[in-house]
């Protein structure tokens, strides 16, 4: 089973890019093939977020349902990847 994790934020947020970094570095961490991440700018993919429910960047998506509007601690993406991986 694969996880789509879908980060949406704007471009030039430099708050955005270093935490995508530390998220992107705990979805690696569950082993090859277990999380799909795709990064995406809010402003590209504008219809996609709105059909998601963001409200503002950064947000993260995961298997096509807004579970955190605001960016996560790396333990919350943690436990809420484990809890849908298990």
């Amino acid at each position: 089973m694969t996880i789509l994790v879908e980060v949406f934020s704007a471009p030039g947020c430099s708050k955005c890019a270093a935490a995508r970094e530390a998220l992107k570095a705990v979805a690696e961490s569950l082993g090859v093939g277990a999380v799909t991440w795709r990064d995406l700018n809010v402003l590209e993919a504008m219809d996609h977020a709105v059909e998601l429910g963001v409200m503002s960047p950064p947000s993260i998506a995961i298997d096509g349902e807004l579970v955190f509007p605001k960016l996560p601690t790396p333990e919350k993406l943690r436990a809420e990847l484990l809890k849908r991986l298990a």
